[in-house]
């Protein structure tokens, strides 16, 4: 299946909200036809009413991929709505949190291929990753088919084991919330120093953003990147002397906050 497959046979989008949006646009960039997306969502955004896409209207009979993007809260009553779509021709990809293949594969049945994904929010902007994990009906090619829809928003990694998806929560699904915490208080701690507001804020945007631009470009691994900008004895040691304190620092501290996102990703998927 290619994406010439998925604008003929069409592509059912439940659930759009800000990640769903995000995709939408990055596949209608792409040259997805607008005429060939169904989006079915109770509440649709002004923007999702002017892309000029079939809204809340009937779906084909046989789209070639059924994209759930429901609050995991909405599952419930979501899925008795496509339930009839199940049975094999039709590739199932969710990126609804917490919710497990075996839950999709109880309503659409065994024989259904299905994708589950965990994007995050930098997909906004084309930056995300997602990591995607197939059941054993999903094949070789209906992996790949995911790869070329999500990477519309970013990187597409592939997972061992569905296990893994409790683990990337915990890194890279919650992780931009850890990033934009980063920024908010080392803007504060700067302030503390007698920076004003505005200033102290954009210097600490574009610090983290440039930094983690140099360490996605960077041939060296951020250790060396850290290793390369701290002099002895200089500026950078003394505060790295805090951030590394192997009880209060960085390390014990971001242990702790993924296991955290870990536990509550397996306490929402039943496990």
């Amino acid at each position: 299946m290619d994406m010439d497959t998925i604008a003929q046979r069409g592509l059912v989008l439940l659930g759009c909200g800000k990640m769903g949006s995000a995709m939408l646009a990055g596949w209608l960039e792409r040259g997805l036809p607008a005429g060939s997306v169904w989006v079915i969502d109770p509440a649709p955004s002004e923007w999702l009413q002017g892309q000029g896409v079939h809204l809340n209207a009937d779906p084909p009979a046989d789209p070639a991929i059924v994209l759930v993007a429901v609050k995991p809260q909405m599952m419930d009553d979501a899925l008795p709505a496509i339930a009839g779509f199940g049975g094999g021709r039709r590739l199932f990809i969710s990126i609804a949190a917490g919710t497990p293949i075996a839950a999709f594969e109880k309503v659409l049945g065994q024989k259904t291929p299905i994708i589950r994904a965990m994007p995050n929010t930098p997909a906004a902007v084309g930056r995300g990753i997602t990591a995607i994990i197939g059941n054993a009906r999903a094949g070789e090619d209906d992996l790949a088919l995911a790869e070329s829809l999500l990477s519309a928003v970013g990187q597409v990694v592939r997972l061992e084991s569905e296990g893994q998806m409790d683990a990337v929560t915990g890194v890279s699904g919650s992780g931009p919330a850890y990033v934009f915490h980063l920024i908010e208080t080392l803007a504060a701690a700067g302030q503390a120093q007698g920076l004003s507001d505005d200033l102290a804020m954009r210097l600490a945007k574009a610090t983290v953003a440039g930094a983690g631009a140099l360490a996605e470009a960077a041939d060296e691994d951020p250790a060396q990147l850290r290793v390369n900008v701290t002099s002895p004895n200089g500026t950078t040691q003394a505060a790295l002397e805090v951030l590394t304190d192997p009880d209060s620092g960085f390390p014990p501290l971001l242990d702790r906050a993924v296991a955290a996102a870990a536990r509550r990703s397996k306490e929402l998927s039943g496990e």
